[in-house]
């Protein structure tokens, strides 16, 4: 099954009453005959009757014999959320599911050999003719601007609440906990914009955390009040912009509209490193990719439940040669893989694994301190809402200041700090020498994920399988 969040599922929902009854339905309990493989997602949900809910998973079509008219029906809605928890086992469909896959696929082969004819095609399912296509068309139409009224009524009031904190200042933030935080992220939930409610809950660690919180906390308002603003205007916006104003607020694309609009590169891949976030109960994983020739960085995302597993392994120190369509935007970052060939990967575990993947890797193509620097400041110029950058800096030495702070210092004498943890192995591997580094930098610190040292490569984080 595609890598899909609860965040991703509930983005689907027509309203929030619907959002509310699957997240109830996403529990075992409710479920008989439940399954999945490659092609769909079925099961059977007790309710007043029992209702066999059916899910191609090419495109995430719902069809539900329960009577609902809202697409997808709360039933679809439960069942997706269940599957995102990893909670479906693998087995063969039952006769009802594979038989709807079956003519699903008659129908689209027959619309494929016909496109251009006015003769009617006669469809292979009397519940997919063409009045209900049209019905569903209507009613995805409907549901696309319903949402969108939502989250205009969710920036309305963001901003007035932005208004009253500035207005009142913000000494004292640092005593009102995180529920003053969480009170308008979850207006800003319910009114389908999970992006602006992330940036939130986040902010809630920011108070008092430093002496430059204020500076920090401020800084990240005036992105918030900026995506409110270019929300109101994103008609005018270019189309890379208006992307990326959309994903940042939380709409998410289909794989269908990624494949449509993002732009496709073929290059050797240098897995940088890997880090899992597994502070909410969704994990994330993110992969940090560089190109060969294009010295295009590229990142992977993936998701998993608490103890869950990630779909797809990629061993950090490696490369392959591959395929990534880029998720449209202003400022290209997030990729996935659409065929790849395995290079210089090894089964093998262990340091010196990798080491053959940077044999025809020349050390010139990384950067400085100065050069990340800039990399970073045009990520900016084009996404104002660029959160994080990998890339590899040349040559840097990892020091430890008197006052306890780790940097990485290289041949210019420039510096950035690192994130504050410990940094010993770091140190050990680089045995106080100018080493290569595989960094991701948030703008403020420097996350280390892997080390070359002497030719080889030696990771600095545990990711998950």
């Amino acid at each position: 099954m595609p890598a899909i969040s609860a965040e991703q599922v509930l983005a689907l929902t027509p309203d929030t009453a619907s959002a509310q009854a699957g997240r109830k339905l996403a529990a075992p309990r409710h479920w008989k005959s439940v399954g999945r493989d490659d092609a769909g997602l079925w099961g059977e949900c007790l309710g007043s009757a029992l209702y066999q809910v059916k899910i191609d998973l090419a495109n995430l079509t719902v069809a539900c014999s329960c009577p609902s008219r809202k697409f997808p029906c709360k039933h679809g809605i439960g069942l997706l959320l269940l599957a995102a928890d990893d909670t479906v086992p693998t087995t063969q469909p039952p006769e009802w599911m594979s038989g709807w896959l079956t003519k699903r696929a008659a129908k689209a082969a027959l619309k494929a050999a016909a496109p251009n004819t006015d003769t009617p095609v006669q469809p292979a399912d009397a519940t997919d003719d063409a009045p209900a296509r049209a019905a569903a068309d209507k009613v995805a139409s409907r549901r696309i601007e319903k949402r969108q009224r939502l989250m205009a009524g969710g920036f309305d009031n963001l901003d007035l609440w932005l208004s009253d904190l500035m207005r009142n200042g913000i000494a004292g933030l640092e005593v009102k906990g995180a529920s003053f935080w969480e009170a308008q992220a979850a207006r800003m939930v319910d009114a389908q914009v999970p992006g602006a409610a992330n940036r939130l809950r986040r902010m809630a660690g920011i108070p008092g955390s430093a002496a430059d919180w204020p500076e920090r906390l401020l800084a990240e308002l005036g992105k918030l009040a900026l995506l409110s603003q270019a929300w109101r205007c994103l008609d005018s916006l270019s189309p890379a912009l208006r992307e990326t104003v959309r994903q940042v607020a939380g709409w998410a694309l289909s794989a269908e509209e990624v494949d449509a609009r993002g732009e496709l590169v073929s290059d050797g891949w240098l897995v940088l490193g890997q880090w899992v976030d597994d502070s909410e109960r969704i994990h994330v994983q993110r992969t940090w990719l560089l190109g060969e020739r294009s010295q295009r960085p590229a990142v992977i995302m993936q998701y998993s439940p608490s103890f869950g597993t990630f779909a797809e392994v990629y061993l950090p120190g490696s490369s392959l040669t591959a395929d990534l369509r880029y998720w449209p935007g202003a400022y290209p970052l997030r990729a996935k893989i659409v065929t790849s060939g395995q290079a210089d990967k090894s089964a093998a575990t262990g340091p010196a694994a990798a080491k053959p993947a940077f044999a025809n890797w020349d050390p010139a193509s990384y950067t400085r301190v100065e050069g990340l620097l800039q990399a970073y400041a045009g990520g900016l110029a084009c996404d104002p809402w660029l959160g994080r950058l990998g890339g590899v800096l040349r040559g840097v030495t990892p020091t430890l200041t008197p006052e306890g702070d780790w940097r990485l210092l290289d041949a210019d004498g420039d510096a950035l700090p690192l994130v504050a943890r410990e940094h010993w192995r770091l140190l050990a591997v680089s045995g106080g020498q100018p080493v290569d580094v595989m960094v991701e930098w948030n703008g403020e610190t420097l996350l280390p994920l892997g080390v070359i040292a002497v030719g080889t490569y030696t990771p600095l984080t545990e990711a998950r399988a």
